[in-house]
């Protein structure tokens, strides 16, 4: 089955109520936008009569970028793009606090999940979700493919490097790597039985790059490294910042000159990622609470002895805290 039918079929199926509140690639509509424009180019190589309307529009059709594609395709996909990563943000973030709540709505949770099978509709939530960015990335990746085909350019896939600057590219969300550290803790849980769910996450720490793979249709790999560029471990207690990057949070806090327990967000707006370099990336910072848990079932030893020479540097950075604090109050 082509790609554009087993989508047509994915927005139609099962999943349309997940889809009734969200964005999806308009696939159908871009590649009718396409057709119109290699329609344009034959026009224009050909000796035939051409009305006002196909002349212009082959004017237009016969440069790399073309203005009438340009205006459809760019611009709505960013908007696309934009909608479909907001859309799957909230979504897992909603999904994820229900599984690490805390304190009287974790007691509530517990509860309701007495008389229905909450843990279940979740992972359920989750396999959705995995589906549905999926299929919309395959769907940008593709269609941004066949432009370049049709207009014989690079701009597609300048768009895509676009779209990884600005964030806008789901496949490199860090949340992603969340929902698979969500997935595999529970089929961890419970014993490796997968209830009939694909499983498309596996975490390999035995290597000397430790990763987290994702396995996409047509046998597609990706690969999210889980190696601190600061200290070059595993990561501890992990955080990513809005660019993407991974770090401790211990060294993402000494690489914005703050103290551990201020929190990576205390940096300043022009602390910069240490490996890109981008400026203004902790604000937005992601704590990885579910790829902790994982690194802490995967790697108890290692994840035991991080803990504790973790408590002990917040320990030394809070006493020295205090101590300037208490010589600047007293003036000694």
């Amino acid at each position: 089955m082509k790609f554009g039918e087993a989508f047509m079929e994915y927005l139609h199926g099962d999943q349309e109520r997940l889809l009734d509140k969200c964005s999806h690639v308009e696939y159908k509509r871009l590649k009718k936008v396409l057709k119109s424009c290699r329609t344009c180019r034959a026009l224009k190589d050909s000796k035939g009569e051409e009305d006002d309307e196909s002349r212009t529009l082959a004017q237009f059709c016969q440069f790399e970028s073309c203005p009438l594609c340009d205006q459809k395709f760019f611009s709505e996909l960013v908007k696309e793009a934009s909608d479909i990563a907001g859309c799957f943000h909230s979504r897992v973030r909603h999904l994820l606090h229900l599984h690490i709540a805390t304190g009287a709505q974790r007691y509530l949770v517990r509860l309701r999940q007495c008389f229905m099978n909450d843990q279940l509709a979740m992972v359920q939530e989750g396999q959705m979700l995995i589906e549905y960015v999926t299929m919309n990335a395959i769907a940008m990746r593709k269609i941004l493919k066949k432009y370049d085909k049709v207009h014989g350019s690079v701009n597609g896939r300048n768009f895509k490097y676009k779209m990884r600057a600005e964030h806008l590219e789901i496949l490199q969300s860090p949340l992603l790597i969340e929902l698979g550290a969500f997935y595999m803790n529970f089929f961890e849980s419970n014993s490796g039985k997968s209830d009939g769910f694909s499983r498309p996450f596996s975490c390999d720490l035995s290597t000397t790059e430790p990763v987290v793979t994702f396995m996409l249709p047509d046998s597609v790999k990706l690969e999210y490294h889980l190696t601190c560029a600061v200290c070059l471990e595993i990561v501890f207690n992990p955080y990513a910042l809005s660019c993407g990057h991974l770090f401790c949070k211990l060294c993402a806090c000494s690489a914005a000159s703050v103290m551990s327990f201020q929190g990576v967000k205390a940096a300043s707006p022009e602390s910069k990622c240490p490996v890109c370099r981008e400026v203004g990336v902790y604000a937005n910072a992601v704590h990885m609470i579910e790829l902790n848990m994982l690194l802490k079932k995967r790697c108890k030893e290692y994840w035991r002895e991080r803990q504790l020479a973790d408590r002990a540097e917040m320990v030394k950075q809070t006493k020295e805290f205090w101590d300037l604090q208490t010589k600047y109050m007293i003036g000694y």
